[in-house]
C-alpha cells in the first residue's frame, strides 16, 4: 500500500501552514483580545455581568471574523465563534433577569434607603420583595396600626410615607419616619415558635403608606436564604438602636435630668418614685456624705 501523498489529495487546494508569520498580527487580532482583557474587569451583580458578557461577545466575535480570513485557523475559527455565541446568550439571558428584578418606585427607594448600603443585591432584594407579594398597604389619618395588649405581632413592617406616633398608656414615647420598622422591637422581642401581642399603641399622624411581611413567610425565607436571615437581622436591630436613642432625648425625671437608656440602673429600676430617682442621680461623693450627715443626725 503506497504512502498517503498529501500533495495530491483533495486538501492541497488549502494552502499549507510554513512556520511562523514574518509580521504582527492584523488591527482585528488585537482588538479582540483588547475586548477580552477589559470584559474580564466586569465587577459582580447583574449591571457587572451585563458589562462581562457584552465585552466578551464583542471579542470572541472580532476572533471568529479574524480567524474566518486566516488560512488554517478553521478550529480558532469554530471555537471562536462557539465562544461568542455562548456569550450572548448569557448576556440575553442577564438582560432578561434585570428586567424580571425590575421594581416599583417604592420598593425601589426601601433598596436604596435600607439595602444598598449594605451590599445587598437585587437578586436577593427581589426575593425579600416577592415574600410580602409587592403589596403596599394604607393606613389613615388618626388609624391605628396597633392597639397595646390587643393586636397579635404577626408581621414586620416599613413605614414609607407619613409619620406614626407612639404612645403608651396614653403617653407619648417617639415618632416613627419613613423607612424605619413600624414593629421591630417586638419583632426581636420574639422567638419563631412564640406568640405576643404589642404593649404600645402606633397611630398614624397623617395619612401612611407601609409594606408588610408575614412572620411565617418571612421565616420560610430565612430558612431557605442564611444571608437575607443575617440582613434582616442587622437592620432590624440598627432600627432598634436608633428608637432607644430617640427615647434617651426625652427620658427626664422630675428634676430636669436626662436618663441614659444605656445605664442598667435605669433598665432595671423597681420604681418611679422621686426619692429613687434621686438616689439614683447622685454622684458617689455626694452619696457618701449624705450617709454621713444621715448618721450624725441618728
Amino acid at each position: 500500500m503506497e504512502p498517503l501523498d498529501l500533495q495530491a489529495a483533495n486538501l492541497s487546494s488549502y494552502p499549507l501552514c510554513e512556520g511562523f508569520k514574518a509580521g504582527s498580527e492584523g488591527s482585528v487580532f488585537h482588538l479582540s483580545n483588547i475586548l477580552l482583557f477589559l470584559g474580564f474587569m466586569g465587577g459582580s451583580g447583574f449591571y457587572g455581568l451585563l458589562y462581562l458578557f457584552s465585552l466578551l461577545s464583542a471579542g470572541f466575535l472580532c476572533g471568529s471574523i479574524r480567524a474566518w480570513w486566516e488560512p488554517c485557523s478553521v478550529d480558532a475559527f469554530l471555537w471562536s465563534l462557539a465562544l461568542f455565541g455562548l456569550t450572548a446568550a448569557q448576556l440575553l439571558l442577564t438582560g432578561r433577569r434585570l428586567r424580571r428584578v425590575s421594581l416599583d418606585q417604592d420598593f425601589q427607594e426601601v433598596y436604596s434607603c435600607m439595602f444598598k448600603k449594605l451590599g445587598v443585591s437585587l437578586t436577593h432584594f427581589s426575593k425579600i420583595v416577592s415574600s410580602c407579594d409587592g403589596e403596599v398597604r394604607t393606613l389613615e389619618r388618626d388609624h391605628c396600626f396597633a392597639i397595646e395588649g390587643k393586636t397579635p405581632i404577626d408581621k414586620l413592617s416599613v413605614l414609607l410615607s407619613g409619620r406614626v406616633r407612639v404612645t403608651v398608656n396614653g403617653e407619648f414615647l417617639h415618632h416613627i419616619y419613613p423607612f424605619q420598622f413600624l414593629d421591630s422591637p417586638e419583632w426581636d422581642s420574639l422567638r419563631p415558635s412564640e406568640e405576643g401581642l404589642f404593649q404600645v399603641t402606633l397611630q398614624a399622624d397623617n395619612p401612611c403608606r407601609y409594606v408588610a411581611w408575614r412572620r411565617k413567610k418571612l421565616y420560610l425565607l430565612f430558612a431557605k436564604h442564611r444571608y437575607i436571615a443575617k440582613i434582616f437581622a442587622l437592620v432590624v436591630r440598627n432600627d432598634i438602636a436608633d428608637k432607644l436613642y430617640s427615647l434617651n432625648d426625652k427620658a427626664f425625671n422630675s428634676s430636669g435630668h436626662r436618663y441614659d437608656l444605656r445605664l442598667p440602673s435605669y433598665c432595671h429600676m423597681p420604681g418611679t418614685k422621686p426619692e429613687q430617682e434621686a438616689h439614683l442621680l447622685q454622684m458617689p461623693g455626694q452619696t457618701s456624705s449624705a450617709s454621713s450627715q444621715n448618721k450624725q443626725t441618728i
